[in-house]
């Protein structure tokens, strides 16, 4: 079985009977060693003391005058929302429920960086026994923003980090850790060189074609099928279409924020001008394979899902649209 994303330290989970995710001292510890959390030569005895002791500890309980003692502001947010996430992480009996609750509550309230590194463990998970690297390049989507560029007539989707210039805040320490080089060249996945993308997978240098009607959009609906069968238990098949005439929107998902508006003008029969359809990226049509789990008043209606991009060419997907979002029963409550 093939190996991929080492750098989301999923081999230093536990497994449940089900498949999910458990959490362990040495996943948290990972947490503890992030370079920002690293008190710096000059912080405090009170900081460098609870550092050590949560590296020894990562479960050690940690109370609200232990972090107002230290002396420095910005430590002290940073280990109060460490920490906050932390015991989210620990009440939950996978990393997948933890997910799930955290979408429910509202993504707003952790920071995105927490959130983008949980997408990314859950979906090595959902992936797992994967043998297509064109569905584990596509699965990258979910976590990491993508830049479109269109070369000679097809559409590029490149690792915005990786093409940009990388971030060092958003660096697992594991990287660092397994000598991942911090640049290489972009090539963009094919079935001649796909070979080469599991040895590669953690520096997130394979561009991917989405051009309607190639095989990269098919790859990306196979990673959503498998991200919603693992984190909901519901079984989907998803197939991407190559237009948007005649589509009665009954029912939607914006698979990002831009989507999302155009899915809501579509809806209120507003016009839709040509430079918001030129960020559809894709559209996709999902089919549940138990109908008595869809809500009454969309059973036996399409669902479809709408990718887009940003104005400046950016894809950021919000995944958790495709847990909170889709029409089943016991969702309905779902925020």
């Amino acid at each position: 079985m093939k190996d991929f994303w080492i750098s989301c330290g999923h081999h230093l989970l536990d497994r449940d009977e089900g498949g999910g995710l458990l959490l362990t001292d040495d996943f948290l510890k990972v947490y503890m060693a992030r370079p920002e959390m690293i008190p710096p030569p000059e912080a405090c005895a009170v900081e460098k003391t609870l550092h050590a002791a949560l590296l020894n500890d990562p479960r050690m309980e940690v109370s609200a005058a232990d972090i107002a003692a230290i002396a420095d502001a910005d430590a002290r947010e940073n280990w109060q929302i460490l920490l906050t996430f932390r015991d989210h992480l620990v009440r939950h009996k996978t990393l997948e429920a933890a997910y799930s609750d955290l979408v429910k509550q509202g993504l707003s309230r952790t920071p995105q960086l927490f959130v983008n590194q949980l997408v990314h463990v859950v979906m090595r998970n959902a992936l797992n026994g994967i043998d297509d690297a064109a569905v584990v390049r596509a699965g990258e989507m979910f976590y990491r923003t993508q830049r479109v560029t269109l070369h000679e007539g097809s559409l590029i989707a490149a690792d915005e980090e990786k093409i940009g210039g990388s971030n060092p805040a958003s660096v697992s320490p594991l990287v660092s850790m397994l000598g991942i080089p911090a640049e290489s060249h972009i090539h963009v996945i094919n079935k001649d060189n796909a070979g080469g993308y599991w040895e590669r997978s953690d520096q997130f240098d394979m561009a991917i074609d989405l051009t309607a009607g190639r095989d990269g959009l098919a790859a990306f609906a196979t990673a959503m099928q498998r991200w919603i069968a693992h984190v909901l238990g519901v079984d989907v098949t998803i197939e991407p279409l190559t237009e948007m005439r005649e589509v009665n929107l009954a029912w939607y998902v914006g698979l990002d924020a831009e989507a999302t508006k155009l899915g809501d003008k579509m809806w209120n029969g507003e016009e839709i001008d040509e430079a918001a359809m030129s960020q559809v990226i894709g559209l996709f049509q999902l089919t549940f394979r138990d109908p008595s789990i869809v809500l009454d008043r969309v059973r036996g209606e399409p669902v479809y899902l709408i990718l887009s991009m940003t104005p400046d060419k950016l894809i950021r997907m919000k995944p958790q649209n495709l847990i909170a979002g889709l029409p089943i029963r016991h969702l309905e409550a779902v925020g």
